[in-house]
């Protein structure tokens, strides 16, 4: 007998289940992987039984919340395209990726508390991340705004190092700013 259900959840448990996403994001990001589950819980508005039944262990919350957030940088290149020009576009992204990395070193060291050895895989990823800067340097070759022959690697490295660098998040802006300059088209 097949006991598997194939009806999607209910809105209000998918509205649950983001809400614990978004808190534990910003918890695991801040605190690392000792956040209290509880806490998380409370933030979101439901209770500790409501967290478990959507993620049954810490590892499973550590790992869905750092794809969440990877996902969301990821695909909001589309949102941009469709609202900004190119450039714009991807300035606003790479402001996004470039805070993305910051919540990303506390869910990193989560992660890490999670699994016997220090590396963090989540297939696709760096391809996500690459798709999404190439969505946004194509259109902006092709509105003429931005360079041809920038390498989507390029971009994330360098902001990337950008994050890293930087003393302040003023000093981030400035940085992509910069490099925002070194991208666009002349003449």
């Amino acid at each position: 007998m097949d006991t598997t259900d194939p009806r999607q959840p209910r809105a209000d448990a998918r509205a649950n289940r983001e809400r614990l996403l978004d808190v534990a994001t910003r918890a695991f990001a801040r605190e690392g992987p000792g956040a209290s589950l509880k806490a998380i819980a409370k933030e979101a508005g439901v209770g500790i039984g409501t967290l478990y039944r959507h993620f049954p262990t810490r590892e499973a919350l550590i790992e869905s919340a750092h794809a969440s957030e990877l996902a969301r940088v990821c695909d909001s290149a589309n949102e941009l395209h469709g609202t900004l020009p190119a450039d714009e576009a991807l300035r606003a992204w790479l402001g996004r990726w470039v805070d993305y990395l910051t919540a990303k070193h506390g869910l990193a060291q989560a992660l890490r508390s999670t699994t016997a050895t220090d590396t963090i895989a989540f297939p696709g990823a760096r391809a996500r991340a690459l798709a999404a800067v190439n969505l946004l340097l194509d259109a902006g070759v092709r509105d003429g705004v931005l360079r041809q022959g920038v390498e989507p690697l390029d971009v994330l490295v360098a902001a990337n190092g950008a994050a890293m660098a930087a003393l302040d998040p003023d000093q981030v802006g400035r940085l992509l700013d910069y490099l925002m300059d070194a991208f666009r088209a002349r003449g």
